[in-house]
């Protein structure tokens, strides 16, 4: 579904979603290892600087394999990464995927993850021709579910104790965008800005 040996940058106003490369492991590191960001996550938080270059290792694996394509969220007056946004699961046969993110504490509240996500969006469903986006929060992570549901997914299903993540059962909400949703929304109004929060949908691997 995307060819060549990486993935493309994507531009959004302040942000830019980019391939990750070695000299972003510690940024990853900074993000995934902050328990706040992990709190409604499918995994505990990284513990040593390792297990983000292994993370990063998969991420370029999953890539190669066509399954799963994970962008680094990247300030653009910096280019340092901040976070990543996920398309994950993907299903090329029936043209869906799952959605995942996660943006750094202190970026919190700046509508950088919306600015990211709708990019991310236009680009799934426009350039990749998908059909339909899916995404499975906590229900207790007010935050990412209020952003979900601003840039227009609907709630489809809530599934009981569904995870078993560092010692805690989690429920789980499962919510769908279409795309013929997507490009009415967007048609009739720019969706409004939106706080960044925990990481919201779970990237499950």
């Amino acid at each position: 579904m995307i060819p060549g040996p990486r993935l493309p940058t994507l531009h959004a106003d302040r942000v830019a979603l980019r391939w990750l490369v070695p000299s972003d492991v510690a940024a990853l590191y900074a993000v995934f290892s902050d328990a706040d960001v992990m709190r409604y996550g499918s995994r505990p938080p990284f513990t040593e600087e390792h297990q983000a270059r292994a993370y990063l290792a998969d991420i370029e694996r999953y890539f190669e394999q066509k399954t799963l394509f994970q962008w680094g969220v990247a300030r653009r007056e910096d280019d340092l990464v901040i976070g990543t946004c996920t398309l994950f699961s993907v299903d090329a046969s029936n043209l869906r995927a799952e959605v995942g993110y996660a943006l750094g504490r202190n970026h919190w509240g700046k509508g950088l993850m919306k600015e990211a996500l709708v990019r991310l969006f236009d680009f799934a469903f426009e350039e990749l021709g998908l059909r339909r986006l899916e995404a499975d929060v906590d229900p207790r992570n007010a935050r990412s579910v209020a952003l979900l549901e601003k840039l227009g997914f609907r709630r489809e299903g809530y599934l009981r104790e569904r995870w078993f993540v560092s010692g805690e059962v989690q429920d789980a909400v499962f919510y769908g965008l279409l795309r013929r949703e997507w490009v009415e929304d967007r048609r009739s109004s720019q969706a409004g800005v939106a706080t960044g929060g925990p990481p919201g949908p779970r990237v499950r691997r």
